[in-house]
């Protein structure tokens, strides 16, 4: 099997280009997932972040408010932070171990972890081949900012992409990039050709 990560710069589609490669037999792991099924009640990720933030990021069904949280956060490096460190283990664990399943059911497959902080938090260390999905900056901020996409305001916009590691610096570590900031079908043609050569190499490391 061929463990691959996919990340990017929030706003640069790579939500988008993972639907492709699924679409095209890739097998998807989806980090947001994972964490946003940690962060519900019941779970002690859920706990320890009600514990470090304050009953006020509730909402009246008792589950996280995460548009609160994200302001919070977003707004302060030290509060992203701690978030971080009550999830990304947890997120990290929940990957590998679908990863692992993965292997054991489908030997030729390319694994997909699909995740926004995937250098972030060290996981990409652990996988054979990094692609990043990149736009122009203008882009980003015009994509989260629509008001039929995020519709977030600008100041909220260029607080999340401050927050993020550099896109340049992500470019410089991928064995991969699909640029994003053309047509939809000049990203297909990318991801496809890049899906056959992983596809590839998948089968080629089974030999």
């Amino acid at each position: 099997m061929l463990r691959v990560g996919l990340t990017g710069g929030i706003g640069c589609g790579k939500s988008t280009v993972a639907g492709m490669m699924r679409e095209l037999g890739c097998r998807v792991i989806d980090a947001d997932e994972i964490s946003r099924n940690l962060a519900e009640p019941g779970q002690q990720s859920y706990q320890e972040i009600v514990v470090a933030f304050g009953p006020e990021i509730l909402l009246a069904d008792g589950r996280l408010d995460r548009a609160k949280i994200a302001h919070l956060v977003f707004a302060d490096a030290s509060k992203l932070t701690t978030l971080n460190k009550i999830l990304h283990p947890r997120v990290i664990a929940e990957e590998e171990r679908q990863l692992v399943e993965i292997a054991r059911t489908e030997p030729h497959a390319v694994a997909v972890v699909e995740a926004a902080l995937l250098i972030e938090a060290g996981h990409h260390k652990s996988l054979e081949r990094l692609i990043v999905v990149w736009c122009r900056p203008e882009q980003q901020i015009e994509r989260l900012t629509n008001p039929q996409g995020r519709a977030m305001s600008r100041e909220d916009a260029m607080q999340r992409i401050a927050a993020q590691m550099p896109l340049d610096e992500k470019r410089r570590m991928a064995t991969d990039e699909i640029d994003n900031s053309g047509s939809p079908a000049a990203t297909q043609k990318q991801v496809t050709e890049l899906v056959a050569r992983l596809k590839v190499q998948a089968a080629a490391s089974n030999k």
